[in-house]
């Protein structure tokens, strides 16, 4: 056996590997596989000597040990990424020297006088929470500040997604899409991959739509459906259960459902309950007598006189009298 020194060991990878070894080419297939198993145990040895060489702590479950970091670096099995293209507002902030900065959580808002969230539910500045809206010297007469407000929201958050979509579009030109989309959007191929884009069929789009409105956690009961959307398939079968109000059959359907589960428990291990040779000895029997009834019924039909009755069947037919005047 060779010495654990000539051994590379890396236990970041726990792995071992012996690079003075070589398989010899003229041997059979069986052999190469005896080879590989002998060479594999010595080389699982020679990691677990490493392990136990290595400072432990005591545990209730045992020692514990902290491995080192590898050395053997591991190829990847997908290509690196592209690195994803700068946005609008990223080109801007870099030509303007702007920093990005961390900012606070919480803010104070004026207002209500307490600590809120910067952004989200029952955030600062919130338009729910602005009793009054001091009129401007600009503003027309005769319009609503709050409706103007959720106008401005509005176009905002429209301009935002605007954005989003331009930048993604860029990024697509550029091959460096996110994964999520990539795969959202079956129609284009995964980064660093050779597929051609394919054309999305009709059933495809009818399983992506299905997914998408049951995606909620009412399951697309609340959501708005259009005028000719239908409702999606279900594949599966469902769950029947007994009513929780007692009624008229609730027995006969408790009892179904407790001999079915009763029989299929048992249909499990018949071969435990099921006394093969007394059944077969029970069925003998019974065989036996319903043949000696058999032959007993024909002896006795023999000796039998078939007696008929020579009496004439009385039987009253009615008459016609004519009645004379």
């Amino acid at each position: 056996m060779a010495d654990s020194s000539s051994y590379e060991i890396d236990l970041g990878n726990l792995m071992a590997f012996n690079p003075h070894y070589s398989f010899d080419p003229e041997s059979s297939r069986e052999e190469l596989v005896t080879q590989a198993l002998e060479q594999g145990t010595v080389l699982a040895q020679a990691v677990a000597d490493a392990l136990f060489n290595l400072p432990s702590s005591q545990d209730p479950d045992g020692p514990i040990v902290s491995l080192p970091a590898p050395t053997t670096k591991m190829p990847r099995s997908k290509p690196l990424p592209k690195p994803k293209p700068p946005t609008k507002w990223e080109l801007f902030a870099a030509k303007k020297g702007i920093q990005k900065r961390q900012k606070e959580k919480l803010v104070f808002d004026e207002q209500v006088g307490t600590w809120k969230r910067r952004h989200g539910y029952d955030r600062v500045n919130d338009d729910n929470d602005i009793p009054i809206i001091e009129a401007k010297a600009t503003d027309e007469p005769g319009t609503d500040p709050f409706e103007q407000r959720q106008k401005e929201k509005k176009s905002r958050v429209d301009k935002q997604e605007k954005n989003r979509l331009q930048n993604l579009k860029q990024a697509s030109k550029m091959g460096a899409l996110p994964s999520h989309i990539q795969l959202a959007a079956t129609a284009l191929p995964i980064t660093g991959s050779q597929g051609n884009p394919k054309k999305i069929s009709k059933e495809e789009l009818q399983k992506v739509a299905g997914m998408a409105s049951s995606a909620t956690a009412s399951g697309g009961k609340f959501d708005k459906k259009f005028s000719d959307e239908k409702p999606p398939k279900h594949e599966k079968k469902y769950r029947k259960f007994l009513p929780a109000v007692e009624g008229s059959g609730m027995g006969a359907l408790e009892r179904q459902q407790t001999e079915k589960v009763l029989n299929k428990l048992i249909s499990q291990h018949s071969h435990e309950v099921l006394n093969v040779q007394k059944a077969v000895n029970m069925y003998n029997m019974k065989k036996e007598k319903r043949q000696r009834k058999q032959g007993e019924g024909s002896a006795s039909n023999k000796f039998k006189v078939n007696k008929k009755s020579f009496k004439k069947s009385s039987k009253s037919h009615p008459t016609n009298k004519r009645k004379s005047k």
